[in-house]
């Protein structure tokens, strides 16, 4: 699956230069060049890696930062500055930033670091309790379920299989699968109940339910959950 970055960077040079590498790396990139645009990208959109220039206009970089923690986004950020005071830096993760670079910077160092909090994000989805996808909170210790701050109704059984599937996330799951994990029943079970639950819960959360971005079927084999769906 295609990692998903945002890039919150005003300068037009570093910002081309960033996005063309990034592409050629094979990341699905989208760009924002002010402090309240990004904001509003990271979270109305999932991103595997959000990169976080602290200068940006109409909304600096660490009140973005904050923000997006206050949504309850987990995403990785990596924060660019070319300031490189130790306090700034300080402020930077004591405010939620995962990683800080100091301008100027190599290409390959940043990437490096893209690589390795990405693949740390992934392994940490599993443990965590509070899950966003987007506009989709899934608060797994409460056993709640949002979308734009809106509570979604779930029964105990969409909400398991919403789970089971949040934290499989890019993974083909079959039914025989599902039914083991969040139903308990034998692999030799027949029953259309995973299909029944599956389109209930697009019903209540995708914006299409009739084209699926989030839950996807994948012909033959089951479904898949897409961790950076654009609802």
């Amino acid at each position: 699956m295609t990692e998903r970055i945002l890039l919150v960077e005003d300068e037009e040079d570093l910002r081309m230069t960033l996005s063309d590498r990034l592409k050629a790396e094979g990341y699905a990139l989208e760009t924002a060049v002010d402090g309240e645009d990004g904001l509003r990208k990271a979270v109305e959109e999932a991103y595997d890696l959000i990169i976080l220039d602290v200068m940006l206009p109409k909304k600096n970089g660490f009140d973005v930062c904050r923000d997006i923690r206050k949504a309850g986004i987990v995403t990785p950020i990596v924060m660019l500055t070319a300031r490189g005071q130790l306090v700034d830096k300080v402020l930077g993760l004591k405010i939620g930033a995962d990683d800080y670079l100091t301008k100027p910077f190599e290409v390959l160092e940043l990437l490096a670091r893209i690589e390795a909090h990405i693949r740390r994000g992934a392994t940490s989805a599993k443990d965590a309790e509070v899950l966003q996808f987007g506009p989709i909170r899934i608060d797994l210790k409460g056993t709640t379920v949002f979308r734009n701050s809106k509570a979604v109704p779930l029964s105990a059984r969409e909400f398991r299989l919403l789970r089971y599937f949040a934290q499989n996330p890019g993974t083909t799951l079959s039914r025989e699968v599902l039914l083991k994990e969040v139903w308990g029943y034998s692999e030799d079970t027949f029953t259309r109940t995973v299909d029944v639950h599956v389109g209930s819960l697009r019903q209540k959360l995708e914006k299409d339910p009739k084209q699926p971005a989030m839950i996807i079927t994948v012909p033959g084999l089951g479904y898949k959950f897409v961790l950076n769906a654009v609802l």
